[in-house]
């Protein structure tokens, strides 16, 4: 049986492009996580994305079926509408963000993973402690460079 996972994000930027952080909470049965992590320069889209990346990548086993709860449209239409997958066959080309969307697949397709859309700062609880982590994360001194953010 597969282990079943909820996966609560946000992502957050002061400045688009400028600080930045995001935040995951996982939660299974009786287990919850919490990560975040903040960059120096980077957009709100990258954070939303690498929100939900840090959650899978967090899960100790293949298969597991996961829920994703995200206030980001640009993470969940890509996913759920399946653009993603056709920017995939193309390369990526001309698209923003191709290094988390490489890396974002690589990890989507080892289990089972379906998107909700959650309207932010709607008073729900998980969602709104991601939000938190996210802003303390970016707030954070001496925040590292994130390597794959390309100035436009």
């Amino acid at each position: 049986m597969a282990v079943k996972v909820t996966i609560y994000t946000d992502g957050s930027s002061r400045g688009n492009p400028g600080p930045g952080g995001y935040g995951a909470v996982l939660l299974s049965g009786p287990y919850r996580k919490e990560l975040s992590a903040g960059y120096a320069v980077t957009t709100n889209n990258r954070m939303e994305l690498l929100a939900v990346i840090a959650g899978l990548e967090a899960l100790k086993n293949d298969g597991c079926e996961v829920t994703v709860y995200s206030d980001s449209r640009y993470v969940v239409d890509a996913v759920e509408k399946g653009w993603v997958f056709g920017w995939e066959r193309k390369g990526f080309r001309d698209k923003k963000n191709p290094d988390l969307w490489q890396r974002f697949l690589r990890v989507y397709r080892r289990h089972s993973v379906r998107f909700v859309w959650v309207k932010g700062h709607a008073e729900i609880p998980e969602n709104e402690r991601c939000d938190r982590l996210a802003v303390a994360a970016a707030s954070r001194p001496g925040l590292p460079c994130d390597a794959g953010f390309r100035a436009e």
